[in-house]
């Protein structure tokens, strides 16, 4: 039997360990997957330190991944072999929840989550369910694609949805979605207020040097004698 060479989580609070897996086989609908790339979203981290508590365990961690399809499962036709693609942390939908009915799918009822319920991209092999992958353009290398493929997708997903004649943003917390999201809305010539937690001047200055017009705290956190800028 081929195997591969994967970082396995056994429990939470216990380091990833190198592991000897089987390569798995895709089964009706799924791709077998070369990873290329695999980025390390807080998520992992947060699956790692046991504050998400119903992981698949053992498990392999990640979930922005890129890679090149290898092998399809029966029915499975969407991709030819060779072609790269990305797989997100929605590995599956229910597709008849009230949130799937209604095209909100990010918002299943009954998801099945990558590198959480099923194994991710810690690993040479990973398999997705088809419907969840995406083609990546050429233009982007394997570790430019992999954040995007979660980070990339919240933030877009959000920016949609404000529409497109908007003129000023406010973006609450920056991390990795609200950076990408940023540098999208700046390129439209759209203006950018971030707020951050009080203090967190680290953060704020990220955002400037991504475009922000502004960056402090939101207006909860604000003194009575603050004005705005």
């Amino acid at each position: 039997m081929q195997t591969m060479r994967a970082m396995l989580l056994d429990a939470p609070h216990t380091p990833l360990h190198l592991a000897q897996l089987p390569v798995p086989t895709p089964g009706v609908g799924q791709v077998l997957l070369k990873v290329s790339a695999c980025g390390v979203c807080h998520t992992d981290l947060h699956i790692l330190d046991g504050e998400l508590t119903e992981p698949k365990l053992p498990l392999v961690l990640g979930h922005q991944i890129v890679g090149t399809v290898v092998q399809s499962g029966p029915a499975a036709q969407r991709f030819q072999i060779g072609e790269r693609v990305g797989v997100p942390w929605l590995g599956c939908a229910d597709g008849t929840c009230r949130y799937c009915r209604r095209g909100q799918e990010n918002l299943c009822d009954h998801p099945t989550l990558t590198g959480y319920h099923v194994d991710g991209g810690f690993a040479e092999y990973c398999l997705a369910d088809e419907r969840f992958c995406f083609r990546l353009p050429a233009a982007y290398a394997d570790v430019e694609a992999a954040p995007l493929l979660c980070a990339g997708l919240i933030g877009y997903r959000t920016y949609r949805m404000a529409g497109e004649h908007v003129d000023t943003l406010g973006i609450y917390g920056f991390g990795a979605a609200a950076h990408i999201i940023t540098q999208v809305a700046k390129h439209a010539g759209q203006r950018v207020y971030a707020f951050t937690r009080p203090g967190d001047t680290e953060a704020q200055d990220f955002a400037v040097r991504q475009g922000a017009d502004w960056a402090g705290i939101p207006p909860r956190c604000r003194p009575k004698s603050w004005m705005p800028p």
